[in-house]
């Protein structure tokens, strides 16, 4: 990644006098303890993600959401009695202090009062989300730039382009009207794109036709065999382009999977089509005859019945589809290739039967362990 910065701050941020001091707990408050966590503050969820992530003990990450907190309130107000002298805030993990910037040396003072380091700035917090408001109004965006921001940290707005490209940016900075002086150019190889989660029981697009998704494993997702041949581009729930069959057997067994690009990503979830809500997958243990089973498909939603019987051979039109397990759960056209659960362990994906959601009928599904084994793949788990 390559700086250009189109004009220098003028003169280097000078610190106000005084040592950093971590922001204060609230009046009263001990350090927390892991057994005493507050769960308004954070989930045990959230702060095992922050030791893994964030490479902080228990404690340290008790401690951190708990003067983050305090942070908050402290921010907020400062900025409204720093008013145009507010200079931004940004919270320093290292330290576990509030940095808030003061365009006047004679408001450090202030900040220091409300337990926060305070450092003198150029630009306040005003003029730099007033340069975002005018790039966000321009009309001609040059080929490249992918974005800009406000870093309160370096108290600048910094916009980010393509490598080779910072020239054509900063051209288009000035031609904004901005203060160049509050605007950094940034080359870097960041290419923005949206993203969209791979869901059991969603619908996906082949050639015309729609079937369901099954089980998102580590390259994509699982489905039917007969949902697209080996090389058939495939569009997701939202008709965007999410990539290709890249394993396929039908008949004989009806086992297939779609390997995914970079726009779509494994989640470990089953659409149970009731308000959004969901179910996570846990593992692929096979239910026995008798138990309890439901199904997701982009037809029919979710849909519950029992195991009747395993191993069954099938004759469809196209030829015998051996290994299936039978079931009464019923389902219709487009829901092939979807979702089976009992509990939260994953059964299998839709293949086919007779009847329909009305009165009822047979549906077959195609287990899911023999899909991962066949072509090496891993379930996606929770």
């Amino acid at each position: 990644m390559r700086n250009r910065s189109l004009a220098r701050i003028a003169g280097a941020l000078v610190a106000a006098a005084g040592t950093a001091t971590a922001l204060a707990l609230p009046a009263g408050a001990d350090t927390p303890s892991p057994d005493g966590a507050d769960a308004t503050v954070a989930s045990p969820e959230m702060l095992s993600a922050m030791q893994r992530d964030l490479g902080l003990t228990e404690q340290e990450a008790l401690t951190r959401v708990a003067v983050e907190a305090t942070a908050v309130e402290t921010e907020d107000e400062l900025r409204a009695s720093l008013g145009p002298a507010f200079g931004g805030a940004h919270f320093d993990g290292d330290t576990n202090t509030l940095v808030v910037g003061v365009t006047s040396a004679a408001k450090a003072d202030e900040v220091r009062a409300a337990g926060a380091t305070p450092e003198v700035v150029a630009f306040s917090a005003d003029t730099l989300d007033g340069v975002v408001s005018t790039l966000n109004e321009t009309s001609e965006v040059p080929d490249g730039v992918t974005g800009w921001y406000v870093d309160t940290a370096d108290n600048t707005v910094v916009v980010t382009t393509a490598l080779g490209s910072g020239e054509a940016a900063a051209d288009f900075v000035a031609e904004s009207g901005v203060n160049a002086d509050a605007v950094t150019v940034v080359e870097s190889t960041e290419q923005p794109r949206t993203l969209y989660d791979i869901i059991g029981g969603d619908a996906y697009y082949f050639g015309g036709s729609r079937c369901s998704v099954g089980f998102s494993v580590s390259v994509g997702y699982v489905t039917a065999g007969h949902c697209g041949g080996v090389g058939t581009a495939t569009q997701g729930y939202n008709r965007v382009s999410s990539g290709q069959v890249a394993g396929s057997v039908f008949p004989g067994s009806d086992m297939g999977y779609v390997r995914t690009n970079a726009n779509w990503t494994p989640r470990p979830l089953v659409n149970r089509y009731s308000g959004g809500a969901t179910v996570t997958v846990s593992g692929s243990n096979e239910a026995a005859v008798g138990a309890s089973i439901c199904r997701s498909g982009s037809t029919t939603g979710w849909r519950c019945g029992t195991v009747q019987a395993k191993n069954q051979t099938v004759f469809y039109a196209q030829g015998a589809v051996s290994g299936l397990t039978r079931t009464n759960a019923c389902a219709e056209g487009g829901d092939s290739g979807g979702s089976w659960l009992s509990g939260s362990q994953a059964q299998g994906v839709t293949s086919g039967g007779s009847g329909n959601c009305t009165w009822g009928g047979t549906t077959y599904f195609q287990p899911l362990n023999p899909i991962l084994s066949r072509w090496g793949l891993s379930l996606t788990r929770g």
